[in-house]
């Protein structure tokens, strides 16, 4: 599932608005055991809120209150996901909320990737970045973290360079999200590399799946 622009819009316009979005209670495995439910208010209502809107079942602003519109949010997602039907986020609900979403600080770390590796490539590019990382953090192969992932030792020049220390612009947490929502135009790659600049024998002899701007993807 693909989300609209206008999704996107509330997302960033959130993010933004409310800075680091301090108040999310993010990478706590407590959240797990964590009910959240209508007439709550502010700590895991951000995140559960967060979460919903990365998915695009959430598509008012973040206001920290678990009011009609989370409630109906979360039943949609309970529906879509064969999950008791209740409004509720328990257990359940939340251990499928994590498992296809990212907190505010994975989302942060993939968008400074993404900003670092393919600054000056075009749209498309910057979700295919972003859509390897995911892909990494899905795969047996690689971490199962976001951090994870990133930090490998020798993955991404961007960290080797210090570019992935750079502010993201706008349109690196856009393509992240496009790529949470499911666009992944490198036919599920896990490398990508520059034919100009590479100088691994290994990396040419992977399956190499598209290129976009200048990079090639492999799988």
């Amino acid at each position: 599932m693909i989300m609209h622009s206008k999704g996107i819009k509330i997302i960033l316009s959130s993010l933004f608005v409310l800075g680091t979005l301090f108040s999310i209670p993010v990478d706590d495995a407590s959240a797990h055991s964590k009910t959240v439910e209508a007439g709550d208010r502010y700590g895991y209502v951000w995140d559960l809120q967060h979460r919903l809107q990365q998915l695009g079942y959430l598509k008012e602003d973040m206001d920290g209150i678990f009011g009609v519109d989370t409630e109906q949010a979360v039943i949609h997602f309970q529906q879509d996901f064969g999950l008791k039907v209740d409004g509720i986020a328990g257990h359940l609900t939340w251990n499928q909320l994590y498992q296809q979403t990212f907190s505010v600080n994975e989302i942060q770390m993939m968008a400074q990737m993404v900003h670092g590796e393919a600054r000056g490539e075009p749209f498309k590019g910057k979700v295919a970045v972003a859509a390897v990382i995911i892909n990494r953090v899905q795969s047996n192969d690689f971490p199962d973290t976001v951090k994870g992932v990133l930090f490998e030792n020798r993955a991404f020049t961007a960290v080797a360079d210090g570019q992935y220390y750079m502010s993201p612009e706008r349109g690196a947490y856009r393509a992240v999200y496009n790529a949470i929502q499911g666009w992944d135009p490198t036919e599920s790659a896990v490398f990508y590399f520059n034919p100009n600049t590479a100088t691994s024998d290994w990396i040419w002899s992977q399956t190499q799946t598209t290129k976009i701007g200048k990079h090639i993807f492999a799988k």
